[in-house]
């Protein structure tokens, strides 16, 4: 079960330290915890991301499955604000805004973006918020 006063972390490659700030700063919105050289620590929606400078390590050819991180909002108002930032940032839309399991119990909005560095970010909202988990 997961304590408020834990976070999530998550550590992901960056082919260069000022881009990965660069798109999550300022275009994504998350907030600068550190940085160092070889990485940067972010508040990503209240839990930590650090990407690590790993030049070689980066994927040419993403695909969504098996390796996607991102946010499943409980308040649809944030999903809305978020894909908004996303169309006014221009940033680059992996899969555009779709409905999945339409009709069904797990009917979920999501849409996947794409960072400078080839990961992919999914973001969600489910209509029932039991479906969360």
């Amino acid at each position: 079960m997961r304590n408020s006063e834990n976070i999530f972390h998550l550590a992901i490659p960056c082919k260069e330290v000022n881009e990965a700030q660069h798109f999550y700063v300022e275009k994504l919105g998350c907030k600068l915890a550190r940085r160092y050289a070889d990485r940067v620590t972010l508040n990503f929606f209240g839990n930590q991301l650090v990407c690590h400078l790993s030049p070689n390590e980066i994927e040419i050819s993403p695909k969504m499955y098996p390796r996607h991180f991102g946010i499943t909002f409980k308040r649809k108002e944030e999903f809305d604000a978020l894909l908004t930032r996303a169309k006014e940032q221009g940033i680059d839309f992996f899969q555009k805004p779709t409905v999945r399991f339409a009709g069904k119990l797990e009917e979920h909005l999501t849409f996947f973006l794409k960072d400078p560095s080839n990961n992919l970010l999914e973001f969600k909202f489910y209509k029932d918020s039991q479906m969360m988990y």
